[in-house]
C-alpha cells in the first residue's frame, strides 16, 4: 500500500485516498465516528486509544473539520449501508425466542 503524505503532520492518505493517522491503521473517520457517538473529548479520545498521541488526535480532529462536508457524507453512508444490511439479515433467531416468551416487544 502507498501512502501519500498531506498538509496535517500525522495524516496519511492511502491508495483509495482514505485519510489514515499516520503509524497506525484507525481511519480519521473511526476516531471521529468514536468522538460523535461518545461525546469524548480529546483526552478520553486519548484514554480509550492509548497508541494515539495528543498531537495525532488533534491532527486527526483537525482534518475532520476542515474537510467535515465529506467525511460527515462518508458516515452517512456508512450508517445507510449498515441499515441496509440489518433489515436484510432480519431478526435474529435470539430476538424471535425472547420475543416468543414475551420477554421483549
Amino acid at each position: 500500500m502507498t501512502l501519500t503524505a498531506t498538509e496535517y503532520k500525522h495524516i496519511v492518505l492511502d491508495d483509495r485516498k482514505v485519510p489514515l493517522i499516520a503509524g497506525t491503521t484507525m481511519k480519521v473517520i473511526e476516531l471521529v465516528t468514536g468522538q460523535i457517538a461518545h461525546g469524548w473529548s480529546p483526552e478520553e479520545l486519548q484514554f480509550q486509544h492509548p497508541y494515539l498521541t495528543m498531537s495525532k488526535i488533534h491532527s486527526a480532529l483537525a482534518y475532520y473539520w476542515d474537510h467535515k462536508q465529506e467525511l460527515d457524507a462518508d458516515i452517512e453512508q456508512r450508517e445507510q449501508y449498515v441499515e441496509q444490511l440489518r433489515q436484510q439479515a432480519g431478526e435474529s433467531p435470539l430476538a424471535k425466542r425472547l420475543r416468543a416468551r414475551e420477554l421483549i416487544q
